[in-house]
């Protein structure tokens, strides 16, 4: 008879996993063990830290619409791998999460590492389940990945006692679940071609997950034939081609002021996937919760976030494949007012993109805008968190074939182990991460990942030798108090040698290109440092700007 960790595996193949990310633990062995069967089509990841593993996963599902699938082991495993659940949930990335747990006869006993990881995990997941019996597990395993799927897509995580994965049982085989997909009523979208077609200012804002390649073509589909100016909610801008003459910039952190004046001015706001969080609506002042501007149609696929946060004269509950497709086959309207509206909106944008002058020896708006012009249409790009992320953001464009993976609940640490996910799925495209000094310092150990698996990913390390993000925010609320910000950083490009990595650093712009080219040329993981002036916050101030506000 098998035994469960083994009917885990069986279930992890008949859901079409090809891989797993993970750090091994003794409370799933028996799971390990089931894996060992299947190695020839299933590979096994095994990371160096739980928080690098799991934003593999989440990568990974974030870029194939498929749930990602990390491992780890109980108490202390779990807790490291929080902070990749916690950006699946807020990111919407399909995910699921297999943790080892104590023996069913231990439980509430506080024994060795253990943790109530069903409490633990309730307000960072869709849905956390401990499994009672190896005969649940098939059944647990399809569920899961149903959840994971339907309507907001996010992380599910279940709980699995060790002597579950070690006992033999009769039960045997899984039946996936088909995810519940939402169809658009007919009537509502007749009313969105409507309340369009009086509009004269209308801008739609796309965010959120659950975008494919066909619905991507459909909203720029539906954006082109009515006139209406895109933008995206941030880390969204792969969402719509930053090529495309409809596209009008990001509502991020530290966005062009006059993307948001023309929001301001909007006489309808169709939201698509979008939650409409704190960051797009700049802490709900861009928008009101209460008193919005402008009538709002809400698109997205969670009912309840339908009317939780915004009054919108229209709420339709459906995912973004189905909307946009409905968007793209609705007779167009026009009009002379809207399209000179979309033509100075796309200026503005247009405006935003000139490099800024720069006096230092690193210039990064000309590094971005060789990556912009050199980066192959399918190239793929991670940010982590940090002011640095402003750069490739501002000034490399998005959408289309070309994708873009951040973490957008802000988790430091994202970009390396991202990257390194997603060369492993596609090691023919080209990868490139950005990270800051500080990320970097917390999961930049998984190059030792990336040389041992031969994923090559290109990283630059922005070093300005400090938490840019919260100096900018000291400097801005305590000027001149300076305290627990500055970093003492090692030799970045060394430390990339001894992990068996190409390692360089630059601090010239004219040196930028030929090390680039090098790291193309090495034919494995490479780091670049790139040496800033940390007097450079930001793509729009200095630190001696706001400190002398």
């Amino acid at each position: 008879m098998p035994t469960g960790g083994q009917l885990v595996a069986e279930a992890l193949r008949a859901h079409q996993v090809d891989r797993v990310f993970c750090v091994p633990g003794e409370s799933y062995l028996a799971l390990l063990d089931g894996l060992y069967d299947h190695r020839e089509v299933l590979s096994v990841i095994s990371c160096r830290h739980e928080h690098g593993a799991a934003v593999m996963a989440e990568a990974s599902g974030k870029l194939t619409g498929h749930p990602g699938v990390v491992m780890v082991t109980r108490g202390p495993g779990a807790c490291n791998a929080a902070i990749g659940v916690h950006t699946a949930f807020q990111d919407s990335a399909p995910m699921l999460v297999l943790i080892g747990q104590v023996p069913r006869r231990h439980l509430g006993r506080e024994a060795f590492q253990e943790v109530d990881l069903v409490r633990m995990f309730a307000p960072l997941a869709k849905q956390t389940i401990q499994v009672a019996s190896p005969e649940a597990l098939p059944d647990s395993i399809a569920q899961a990945f149903k959840t994971a799927l339907s309507g907001r897509k996010g992380p599910v995580v279940l709980v699995l006692p060790e002597d579950i994965l070690s006992a033999e049982t009769t039960a045997s085989g899984t039946s996936p679940m088909a995810a519940e997909r939402q169809e658009p009523d007919p009537k509502l979208m007749a009313e969105v071609r409507d309340r369009l077609g009086k509009a004269t200012r209308p801008l739609m804002i796309v965010g959120g997950s659950g975008w494919n390649d066909t619905a991507r073509a459909d909203i720029v589909a539906f954006a082109t034939a009515n006139n209406i100016p895109v933008c995206c909610s941030f880390r969204r801008l792969d969402i719509f081609d930053n090529g495309h003459a409809n596209f009008i910039g990001e509502l991020g952190f530290g966005p062009d002021p006059a993307l948001l004046a023309r929001v301001q001015k909007a006489d309808l706001l169709i939201a698509v996937g979008t939650r409409l969080g704190d960051i797009p609506t700049q802490s709900y002042t861009l928008i009101e919760p209460t008193r919005a501007h402008a009538p709002l149609i809400h698109v997205h696929p969670d009912p309840a976030e339908l009317g939780r946060v915004f009054d919108p004269v229209l709420a339709i509950a459906v995912d973004m494949t189905s909307f946009a497709a409905a968007a793209r086959s609705l007779a167009p309207t026009d009009d002379e007012t809207r399209r000179q509206w979309l033509s100075d909106a796309r200026g503005d944008y247009m405006n935003n993109r000139v490099i800024p002058p720069s006096n230092a020896a690193l210039d990064l708006g000309h590094v971005m805008q060789f990556l912009d012009e050199w980066l192959p249409d399918n190239a793929v790009v991670t940010v982590d968190a940090g002011n640095f992320s402003g750069w490739p953001q501002r000034f490399i464009r998005f959408g289309g074939r070309r994708r873009l993976l951040g973490a957008a609940n802000g988790a430091m640490g994202y970009g390396v182990p991202a990257a390194i996910a997603v060369k492993l799925r596609e090691p023919a495209r080209m990868v490139l991460a950005c990270t800051g000094d500080g990320g970097f310092g917390m999961t930049g150990q998984e190059m030792s990942t990336a040389v041992g698996h031969n994923a090559a990913p290109i990283i630059l390390v922005f070093n300005n030798g400090m938490y840019g993000t919260i100096r900018m925010h000291q400097e801005r609320s305590f000027p001149r108090r300076v305290i627990a910000t500055d970093l003492h950083n090692p030799d970045f490009a060394a430390l990339a040698r001894a992990y068996g990595a190409h390692g360089e650093s630059v601090a010239r712009t004219e040196d930028f290109l030929p090390a680039f080219d090098r790291a193309l040329a090495s034919g494995t993981a490479a780091v670049i440092e790139l040496k800033m002036d940390p007097e450079i916050i930001t793509t729009r101030t200095t630190l001696s700007a706001i400190g002398n506000r």
